[in-house]
């Protein structure tokens, strides 16, 4: 069991207090090599540093009470980098792995992926495999890595999928709608996110969920990944409890909707 101090304490009550905590926050985890390099230190020192962050942020959210957390851990772009820093990163998630699925199985944290995942050299794919067989009856927070992704690719290979059932007859082009659409997504079984946090000071999304987060809150960060702890993640979301969302209605209509 995680010992939280009485501080932490305090500012999850506060949290919890202060409004709805997002059921689903997503996370582009950004500025690795730049924490390294600001400490002449090698790019792997900052993606070593990150790993930390990881477990500190799934603690939190597990915490709080957040049912979905989608990292974006290594999109289809990155396989551009240079081939020694892919391999670096490989290693480093099998040994993520290796060393963090007792911990998950212990805080009742399920894992999943989307992207993929074949794209994946096999030694990750079996421990991604393991991981998700010992954790797959956790009830707590579905930690979601996305991993080999792609948004576009996502949304291209949802509608092949759809036109192929269309031409088999399965569906009608009527029956084609946001919601069917949705579920063609390898989110399928999960809300949209709520709130989507990028770290670093860019201010993009780098081809991250495109389609789920049509009316997504999107809160930019200036510190890099490997300094991004639960208090910037309370920070992200006390941001979030204080933003009116109207999803196309104006503020009359939302407030008339909460009282109902």
């Amino acid at each position: 069991m995680i010992r939280l101090s009485s501080d932490d304490r305090s500012l999850q009550e506060e949290l919890k207090a202060g409004g709805s905590i997002p059921e689903h926050i997503a996370i582009i985890m950004d500025g690795n090599g730049r924490w390294a390099k600001q400490r002449a230190l090698p790019r792997v020192a900052g993606h070593r540093e990150g790993v930390n962050s990881v477990r500190d942020i799934v603690e939190a959210c597990g915490q709080l009470g957040v049912k979905c957390l989608t990292l974006y851990t290594f999109s289809t772009e990155n396989w551009k980098r240079p081939m020694q820093e892919v391999s670096t990163l490989m290693r480093l998630l099998v040994k993520a792995l290796r060393d963090e699925t007792d911990r998950l199985y212990k805080n009742n944290v399920r894992l999943t992926a989307i992207g993929d995942l074949k794209q994946l050299p096999a030694e990750v794919q079996r421990e991604l495999r393991d991981a998700f067989e010992r954790t797959r009856t956790n009830t707590g927070l579905n930690l979601n890595l996305a991993l080999s992704y792609s948004g576009r690719r996502e949304i291209v290979e949802a509608s092949k999928r759809i036109a192929a059932d269309v031409a088999d007859g399965k569906l009608s082009p009527d029956d084609v709608n946001e919601s069917l659409f949705s579920k063609y997504l390898s989110t399928a079984d999960m809300p949209d996110p709520d709130l989507l946090v990028r770290t670093s000071g860019e201010y993009r999304i780098s081809n991250f969920l495109l389609y789920q987060s049509a009316y997504t809150e999107i809160y930019f960060s200036r510190v890099f990944w490997p300094d991004f702890r639960r208090n910037q993640l309370y920070e992200a979301i006390g941001d979030f409890q204080k933003r009116e969302r109207r999803f196309g209605l104006v503020s009359e209509q939302v407030k008339r909707l909460q009282t109902i």
